[in-house]
């Protein structure tokens, strides 16, 4: 009986405090909006981190990449390109695709904007990696979509839509493609040279 009322008076004292707290919070001031880092440990489990589907296309993409290296090498060609160079930019999450404006992109810029974007957050020792991971992915060009698995824009965000937790323009947008893979690495590997070992591990990350 001493047990079952412990555990009666922890439950109604714990509910009591949880409405108390939320009460709380609903009536205090609106502060600043969360920062996407924020994000992730408020809404949890770490929307940043494995997805079994995502890291399943992931492996095959890889699988079919080295397989097709190896069938070029035997037949004396090319072998097919990692990405190919979109015209309009994936939909899916309640976005519809979105015709891409003509002209070409710039990756030469948008590694410039990765740069001085990793620097910003301390990680200026890590551009090398960073600089090697997405050149791998996309060439640093935000309209590149992978041929296997249909990832998308510089990060290579599978599905393309994850993107829009740093922004709405993330179809088109090289900083809000850049912010968010630089918030998926932080939360998956921890930093650029940890997710560029895995890739070199994997095939990919």
């Amino acid at each position: 009986m001493l047990i079952w009322g412990g555990v009666l008076l922890l439950l109604v004292g714990g509910g009591a405090f949880t409405a108390y707290t939320a009460v709380q919070n609903a009536s205090a001031p609106p502060g600043k909006p969360l920062t996407l880092d924020e994000m992730a440990q408020v809404l949890g489990p770490d929307p940043f981190g494995s997805d079994m589907k995502s890291d399943a296309l992931k492996a095959q993409a890889a699988q079919a990449l080295k397989a097709d290296r190896l069938a070029a090498r035997r037949e004396n060609r090319d072998p097919l390109s990692q990405v190919k160079i979109v015209d309009k930019a994936p939909g899916g999450g309640g976005f519809n695709p979105q015709q891409l404006p003509p002209g070409t992109s710039n990756p030469t810029g948008n590694r410039a904007l990765g740069k001085q974007m990793l620097e910003s957050r301390g990680w200026g020792d890590q551009w090398g990696c960073l600089e090697k991971l997405w050149m791998k992915e996309s060439g640093w060009n935000e309209r590149a979509m992978n041929t296997s698995s249909g990832a998308y824009g510089i990060p290579q965000s599978l599905p393309g839509h994850k993107m829009a937790s740093a922004g709405s323009d993330w179809q088109t947008n090289a900083a809000t493609q850049i912010e968010w893979g630089l918030t998926y690495i932080k939360g998956r590997y921890g930093t650029p040279c940890g997710a560029w070992a895995h890739s070199q591990a994997k095939g990919w990350y």
